[in-house]
């Protein structure tokens, strides 16, 4: 179990409690974008998944809200995704967050590679009840920065791209509802170019429709370590 204090937008302060992180895999909803994303992975030898989409429960304890990760070496990089956190007082809330990944133990074992690296998740959230509407509206995006920081667009593209919460929900769990203290990573967003280590992520989730951000910025500090 992992908790993290975040902040609903309008300044009421939750402590989310996530006793289950589960990341969902190859979740798009256009079947030419998913062999699309599953053609970037193979390109770094990552095997070709059995289904889609797939489901990966990840120790609960990889939830952070901190503002840098620690990874081995300087073969990871991250995902933006749309995040689900069912709680028992504030019901169901949305925030933004990467999947990030060790991308050299994924050309081996996928299960195994969600395990090895921290799962950032900005500290402001949103009650999935105010764009459960225009869900498909909302836009994901991310940068990467350099060591000199510079700014490059990464990933964007709107939340149509993946199945959406209801569907996504029943396949994860064979349930219409998510139980409490559980965290849903919902699927990422065709990466602008090779999938690249970076020094740090920029991650947004955009409302176009009420015109406002979650946002969130994390740097990755490889940790020393000898082969």
């Amino acid at each position: 179990m992992k908790k993290v204090t975040c902040e609903i937008e309008g300044g009421t302060h939750v402590e989310v409690t996530a006793s289950r992180l589960v990341i969902a895999g190859w979740a798009g909803r256009d079947s030419a974008e998913v062999e699309h994303h599953i053609r970037e992975l193979e390109a770094i030898g990552v095997r070709r998944p059995s289904a889609v989409p797939l489901f990966y429960e990840v120790s609960s304890g990889l939830l952070t809200t901190s503002t840098s990760i620690e990874v081995i070496g300087g073969h990871s990089s991250g995902e933006v995704e749309a995040v689900l956190i069912q709680t028992e007082a504030d019901g169901l809330l949305v925030g933004i967050g990467s999947d990030h990944t060790d991308r050299k133990v994924e050309s081996y074992d996928v299960t195994v590679s969600k395990q090895m690296c921290a799962k950032p998740l900005g500290r402001m959230l949103w009650r999935y009840s105010e764009v459960a509407a225009h869900w498909d509206a909302l836009v994901a995006r991310s940068w990467r920065i350099d060591e000199a920081g510079e700014r490059i667009r990464y990933q964007e593209g709107t939340l149509a791209r993946l199945l959406p919460p209801e569907p996504l929900i029943r396949l994860a769990f064979g349930a219409t509802s998510m139980v409490p203290e559980t965290v849903l990573f919902c699927g990422t967003q065709p990466v602008l170019g090779p999938l690249t280590p970076a020094h740090a992520y920029e991650l947004e989730l955009h409302d176009p429709v009420l015109d406002r951000s979650l946002r969130h910025r994390y740097s990755v500090d490889p940790l020393a370590h000898t082969e």
